[in-house]
């Protein structure tokens, strides 16, 4: 009987000093994690442009939904001035048949520092 009231607190002691680690890890690992997405944030202003955006309907980082991925398209082209300029008018009017027959929407609302920033991000992605 002595035994078991030992082995009670010890347990406590036990379960409580591991819980307390993990969660000052997980507070850590949280911070850390809010400070990576508020860099990504700041270095990537397309990505948060293509997010207030209709382009999510079609593309995705990594995977093709309608359109291709945006891996995809920064794996077809080189990082140039041509390309970015390429891709920033192909974005502005549209079209289709470079990635299939569904045609890409036009977007002439998007001015020329948000579509560098759109293109820049998508190089981002280049593997």
């Amino acid at each position: 009987m002595k035994k078991r009231h030992l082995l009670v607190p010890i347990l406590f002691a036990v379960i409580y000093a591991c819980g307390g680690q993990g969660n000052q890890e997980n507070t850590d690992n949280n911070q850390t994690q809010s400070n990576t997405e508020a860099e990504v944030t700041q270095e990537h202003k397309g990505k948060e442009l293509i997010a207030k955006s209709d382009c999510s309907a079609c593309h995705a980082d990594k995977s093709k939904l309608v359109g291709p991925s945006y891996t995809d398209i920064a794996n077809r082209y080189d990082n140039t001035a041509e390309n970015q300029k390429y891709l920033a008018d192909k974005i502005v009017k549209g079209g289709s048949g470079v990635w299939g027959d569904v045609p890409m929407t036009p977007h002439p609302q998007l001015s020329e520092s948000d579509l560098k920033e759109i293109v820049n991000y998508i190089f981002t992605l280049k593997n």
